[in-house]
């Protein structure tokens, strides 16, 4: 092999692991003797017990005229809101979602009401107060999303972990490489959403006296940060 191809090659394989040393998004670097810098990617999750219950609560009429479906759609409706603030819910916490008039397929001129609203208590509470609705005449209920009272305050806890792994692993990669760590040249962060759905979904009981609360164990919630740093080396 010529000298002149040697080097050639020595080229490709210097741009390849140049290439392959960046991820999508970050910033392209130059690997040359003048840009000495190193680059580590961390990662941290944060899990705790939920604080909040987040219920999805709702109904869907039988098929009939429109003005009966409404009719039975209200009366639904206004049972399953004040057996709700009857168990202790407070106004507050119920919220609606979405409600709808619909024509039923292929049945001309037969109508049904849905309604869904959401409904926050504590952990402890939604197995109760899921059957509560369901007894109240909430027939499409169950699915539930597990969260915190303070979203960002666990986003902030699990990217500040993050952060700190970066730090600590250019640090153990300086000394590895007999180098002495610089200041920071470029860093981006990654952090996902304090949130765990469950989907357990109930049907109401044909009398009050058969309804038992459905055995529900609530989820633990996450929050993972992803940190890519550049440190300088001297």
């Amino acid at each position: 092999m010529s000298i002149q191809t040697a080097l050639a090659l020595f080229g490709v394989l210097t741009a390849s692991a140049a290439g392959l040393a960046q991820q999508p998004g970050q910033p392209q670097l130059k690997v040359d003797s003048t840009n000495r810098t190193l680059t580590v990617n961390a990662e941290n999750t944060v899990t705790v017990e939920p604080e909040v219950a987040i219920l999805h609560v709702g109904f869907e009429t039988q098929p009939t005229d429109a003005k009966s479906a409404y009719a039975a759609g209200t009366a639904t409706s206004n049972a399953i809101i004040g057996a709700l603030k009857q168990a202790g819910v407070p106004e507050s916490a119920i919220h609606s979602e979405w409600q709808h008039l619909n024509s039923v397929y292929d049945k001309p001129h037969k109508f049904t009401l849905q309604q869904q609203w959401t409904v926050r208590v504590r952990p402890e509470q939604a197995a109760q107060m899921l059957d509560v609705a369901v007894t109240a005449g909430a027939t499409n209920s169950g699915q539930i999303d597990w969260t915190v009272d303070n979203e960002q305050a666990l986003q902030d806890k699990a990217l500040e972990g993050a952060a700190g792994r970066a730090r600590a692993q250019a640090a153990v990669l300086a000394r590895g490489m007999g180098v002495k760590l610089g200041v920071l040249v470029y860093v981006s962060n990654q952090v996902s959403s304090p949130v765990v759905p469950m989907r357990a979904y109930a049907m109401k009981a044909s009398t009050a006296e058969t309804a038992q609360p459905l055995s529900i164990e609530p989820h633990k919630v996450s929050s993972s940060a992803n940190v890519y740093a550049v440190f300088a080396i001297e």
